[in-house]
This record gives C-alpha cells, sequence and structure tokens, in this order.
C-alpha cells in the first residue's frame, strides 16, 4: 500500500524522446525536427524550463541520437544541465531506465519529447496539485462519435475497415490521455519494477497495474504529440500565429 507524506519534494522532468520519424515520412527523428528554427525537443525543455527553473532534467534518447542530441544542445548553446540516458527495447523499458536516475522522495513528471505546446499553466497547476496527488493524469473528454471497428483483408488483398456489431461506446465516458504525467518518484519507480506486459499503454497503466490510485485532470486541446506530418504543420502554424492555449474536448 502506498502512503502519500505532503512534504516539499524535488521537482524532475523526464522528457521521452525515442522516435524515430517514421511515421512522419522523415530521414531526421521527429524530436529534431524545427518549429521556428528549434528542434521539436529544444521547444518542449524550454516550455518546462521556464516554469520550473531548478527542475532535474532526463532525457531518454535511442542510443543511435544521443550524438546528435549532444551535438545539437553544444551548437545551439542550451545550457539545461541534462542527464542524458539510453532508452530501451520499448517505451517501457526506457521509462524503467530513465527512472533509475530518479532518487525517492521526489516528483516526477513524465513527457513526450514531441509535446511542445502544452501552457505554462497546465504545467504549473500539474505541479502545484502534484504536492498531494501521487498520480496524476491530464485527459480531454472526447466529444465525437465513436465506434468499434477492424480490420480485415478483401478478396483483393487490400485491407478495409469493418464494423464490429454490439453497442457503441459511450463517448461521455472516453478520454484522450496526455502527457505530463506526474508522480511521487518512490510510486512509480515500484510500479516499473513489474515485468513488462503489452497491456502498458502509458505510464499511468503501469502505475494503476502496481495498485497505485490515478488522479485526473483536465489536459489542453493544443498539447498534441507531433508524430505526422500533418501534425507538423499545425504546430507550426500554431507557434507561428500565437494561437490561445485553452482547455477543451477533442
Amino acid at each position: 500500500m502506498y502512503i502519500c507524506f505532503h512534504m516539499e519534494r524535488k521537482k524532475y522532468l523526464m522528457l521521452m524522446a525515442g522516435g524515430s520519424g517514421t511515421r512522419m515520412g522523415s530521414a531526421m527523428p521527429k524530436q529534431f525536427l524545427e518549429i521556428s528554427g528549434k528542434a521539436i525537443l529544444h521547444l518542449t525543455l524550454e516550455k518546462f524550463c521556464s516554469v520550473v527553473p531548478d527542475i532535474k532534467v532526463i532525457v531518454v534518447l535511442p542510443e543511435t541520437h544521443i550524438h546528435l542530441w549532444r551535438q545539437y544542445c553544444l551548437e545551439r548553446n542550451v545550457a539545461v544541465p541534462q542527464t542524458i540516458v539510453k532508452g530501451g527495447i520499448s517505451r517501457f523499458h526506457s521509462v524503467r531506465n530513465g527512472l533509475e536516475k530518479v532518487p525517492d522522495g521526489a516528483t516526477v513528471a513524465i513527457h513526450d519529447g514531441v509535446r511542445p505546446l502544452l501552457s505554462r499553466g497546465m504545467i504549473e497547476k500539474m505541479f502545484s496539485m502534484s504536492g498531494k496527488i501521487p498520480a496524476l493524469v491530464p485527459v480531454i473528454p472526447c466529444a465525437d462519435t465513436m465506434r468499434m471497428l477492424k480490420r480485415e483483408k478483401a478478396y483483393d488483398g487490400k485491407e478495409r475497415l469493418v464494423g464490429m456489431h454490439g453497442a457503441a461506446p459511450d463517448r461521455n465516458v472516453l478520454f484522450r490521455v496526455q502527457t505530463p504525467q506526474i508522480f511521487h518518484s518512490e510510486l512509480i519507480k515500484k510500479a516499473y519494477a513489474q515485468p513488462y506486459d503489452p497491456s502498458f499503454t502509458d505510464d499511468a497503466s503501469v502505475a494503476e497495474s502496481s495498485g497505485a490510485e490515478l488522479s485526473f485532470v483536465e489536459g489542453e486541446n493544443i498539447n498534441m504529440k507531433i508524430t505526422t506530418r500533418e501534425d507538423l504543420l499545425l504546430a507550426r502554424a500554431i507557434v507561428s500565429f500565437d494561437f490561445p492555449v485553452s482547455s477543451g474536448t477533442c
């Protein structure tokens, strides 16, 4: 059983930057693609450091990308002290590697390195709440009608979408999960001591599997994960036009 004691905890940020750029259709890993002249990973790092200047930063990268990031930081004079960690064979194993650098008694925000658009207010709010909440997860309510489909091969060998029989999912109880997910370090380290399971789709699912109780807070539509070329174009437009950031539905 996990018992929460309220105390001032050192704040850690773990940036997960294991993308390869495959879905982006780019030879350059997506976290190194630029928006307004800066790498996406750099923008994400800056956003957190602007809110929590003394935050301890851990960047988890594939071994083949570590030199690229070190070189970028050197050339762009990125002066933020960082601990760079080699990723594992899956995101689960990469997070586990990063958590080895986080002490007990800390608060750690685990965030996708390609989500640079979250607001300062969201970061401030979540860290403020995390003092008394051991596992905090941002979510977005879904407004679209949801339908369950499966992929099947047609007679001509092409893939098609086929409806599944049964009641349609109730969109009122469906939410999209975002990052940063913020945890008391001893809770999430204990959770990641479990054996890997394919059902672990994010850090919250790992924590919940270990018996942790999750708390939820409304995230931001603009806090998008930049995965495809369309995402990149939209993110560049948002930054270029300085669109206001607010909470809302998906």
